[in-house]
């Protein structure tokens, strides 16, 4: 059994991933096992956007000890940002039950997507304390997220803002490739300007990696490591939309580094900001964020998440 975690919340998003009343069963199978282990979780499910926000955030101010997000990145950004942004001192640790379209946390911690499976998992799993990302649209400063797993700017914002939610519901990942092939034959691929310390390149997309996992079968910051407070970050500096293309089969085997004109470097902070009037756009987890400038930079410590752990072991052999 984890230890002092009985008293916790589960955090569900019913519309994540055409999940509805089977989910449910297996979200009833889930809790059984956790209270079998002696951890009694409560479910809520959200009905809106930032409902899943306001959930965990008040599961600091209950005094629960474990809140459990299941849904998709987004809802899990949600949960991370209630729980992060908790002003009241009492930091609750996260875990997490896949239950959308991408599920990079669940990729990169080894959970099995088999939500009563990965419950078992939980019971003997670790909290670490993890740092994350925080992204500021310097204009907007009042729409500053923190995000867990990936962040970009380029035309992966402008497929997380041009995406169709109803085709998002209805065929998942796929409505993210549909929007990306449209994006390749009319987005303009306008430069901006990244800045780190005081080296500058001008790039096109901008993917900062908190995870080594993008999306989809994808993995881009192979070096990133959610257990270190930096970022890895991948630019391309291309604006050549087939050329976009042509990088397609080294990123499915993996082979993005070395290739001419994609850049890769560890970073605490980057900012990213535009040389003229196009306008450039940001995505933090796959959820829209703002146009640039923006800042993204690494907040030590902000979280504490529950490890199964194999997803402990693999930080320690050092396994992607």
């Amino acid at each position: 059994m984890t230890v002092n975690l009985q008293n916790a919340l589960l955090i569900h998003n019913p519309n994540a991933g055409n999940g509805g009343n089977g989910r449910r069963r297996l979200l009833d199978q889930a809790r059984r096992i956790l209270s079998a282990g002696g951890i009694e979780a409560e479910l809520i499910e959200t009905r809106g956007p930032g409902d899943a926000i306001d959930m965990a955030r008040r599961a600091t101010v209950e005094g629960r000890q474990l809140v459990i997000a299941c849904g998709g990145d987004g809802t899990l950004n949600e949960v991370v940002n209630g729980l992060a942004g908790a002003q009241n001192g009492h930091r609750v640790p996260l875990a997490l039950l896949p239950g959308g379209t991408a599920n990079i946390l669940a990729k990169e911690l080894g959970l099995p997507w088999n939500i009563p499976g990965a419950a078992k998992k939980l019971l003997h799993g670790e909290i670490k304390e993890i740092a994350l990302g925080l992204a500021t649209p310097l204009l907007e400063q009042e729409k500053k997220r923190y995000f867990l797993s990936v962040a970009g700017a380029g035309p992966d914002g402008m497929i997380v803002y041009a995406i169709d939610l109803d085709l998002k519901a209805k065929v998942g990942i796929l409505a993210y490739w549909w929007q990306g092939a449209r994006e390749v034959f009319r987005y303009k691929f306008p430069c901006f300007r990244v800045v780190t310390g005081d080296q500058k390149l001008d790039a096109t997309l901008v993917v900062v990696g908190r995870t080594k996992h993008y999306g989809g079968p994808f993995k881009i910051t192979t070096a990133a490591d959610l257990y270190e407070d930096q970022f890895e970050v991948m630019a391309l500096t291309t604006q050549s939309g087939f050329r976009y293309l042509s990088y397609l089969p080294s990123l499915w085997f993996e082979k993005l580094r070395g290739t001419d004109g994609v850049h890769f470097w560890k970073a605490e902070s980057i900012i990213c900001e535009p040389l003229d009037s196009n306008p450039v756009y940001a995505q933090i987890d796959g959820e829209p964020l703002a146009r640039l400038p923006i800042e993204f930079k690494i907040v030590p410590r902000a979280l504490k998440l529950l490890v199964p752990q194999n997803g402990v072991a693999q930080k320690l052999h050092g396994n992607a």
